[in-house]
């Protein structure tokens, strides 16, 4: 895997979303919605019955960019579907994820998903994006100017790019987990904008999200299991020239004994960017230091070891 793993350089973009340093929250009840930034025709209609909520939509499905092909057998594609807000599920500096249940009325169709809005430019979001743009262009000079220098325009493009970069990343990774199992992420349902549609990771009955790494306190056998699956997911994406970039406990999510990579808007291109390495080397080392915390043995969790692996795997050594 390498050139054809992501899209070509110049169609391939990257970008940072943190959420790592925020708490750990589930679905916050009662909390009123933010609209979808991008896309202010999507409130519902004024029909005569009455019977929807305030919160309902209809599908936003004939709109947007689809995930991957063939779509989930759980996922509703009717266009006679309505999306319902049910609340935030996590917040954070960039965006904010929402949990909306996709139904289609009179029936028994339904799924939840997990919608990503990220921050419009009069909100403040990527603060600390410049490593990560590195390489980053696009076609027009006026827009290029407009990123560099942060303008509101610039800024909203940033947070358009980030969207598209981590739907690409996560179309991809999906692609090769359902091929050969070795990396899981959650399918990309659809994007429009700056809203990300993503597959609900969790308990859907009663609508809670999969724990993060992070809250986690796994047995041992639990504790090298999921280190196993850390490292063949790092192999994938080395493999096709890339590190997450912002790699931490608190964007891997453990559900049902399965590792989860969530949070990919920034993936680094480990052979353009400048500082692809040491991108690569902090997110080994942040995760090799919490499992070696948690009882793994330090020499199963080296850093540099582990670095140096992924470095060859991705063709720089």
């Amino acid at each position: 895997m390498r050139d054809d793993d992501f899209p070509a350089r110049g169609r391939r973009t990257r970008g940072k979303s943190r959420f790592d340093d925020d708490e750990p929250q589930f679905l916050k009840r009662g909390r009123p919605a933010e609209p979808v930034l991008t896309d202010p025709e999507n409130t519902p209609d004024d029909d005569a019955s009455g019977d929807h909520a305030p919160n309902d939509a209809w599908s936003s499905w004939d709109r947007a960019v689809h995930g991957p092909e063939p779509h989930p057998a759980w996922l509703v594609t009717e266009l006679a579907a309505r999306d319902t807000e049910l609340g935030v599920l996590k917040t954070g500096k960039e965006a904010d994820v929402h949990l909306v249940r996709r139904a289609v009325p009179e029936t028994d169709r339904s799924c939840l998903l997990a919608v990503k809005r990220y921050r419009d430019a009069q909100h403040r979001l990527f603060h600390r994006d410049a490593g990560y743009l590195e390489g980053r262009r696009v076609r027009r000079s006026r827009e290029n100017r407009a990123m560099a220098g942060r303008t509101a325009f610039g800024r909203q493009m940033i947070a358009g790019q980030w969207a598209a970069a981590e739907f690409a990343a996560l179309s991809r990774l999906w692609e090769i987990g359902a091929a050969h199992g070795r990396i899981a992420v959650p399918y990309p349902v659809q994007l429009i904008g700056t809203e990300l549609m993503l597959e609900f990771v969790g308990d859907p009955a009663e609508g809670r999200a999969a724990p993060r790494l992070a809250q986690c306190r796994p047995e041992p056998a639990e504790l090298r299991s999921l280190w196993e699956q850390l490292v063949d997911a790092l192999v994938v994406l080395a493999r096709a020239g890339h590190a997450h970039g912002d790699l931490s406990p608190y964007n891997l999510l453990v559900h049902d004994g399965r590792l989860v990579m969530i949070d990919l808007p920034q993936v680094v291109d480990v052979v353009a960017n400048p500082q692809g390495p040491e991108f690569l080397a902090r997110d080994v080392r942040v995760v090799a230091t919490w499992f070696t915390a948690r009882g793994l043995p330090a020499e199963r969790t080296d850093p540099a070891a582990l670095t140096g692996l992924l470095l060859r795997e991705a063709g720089i050594r």
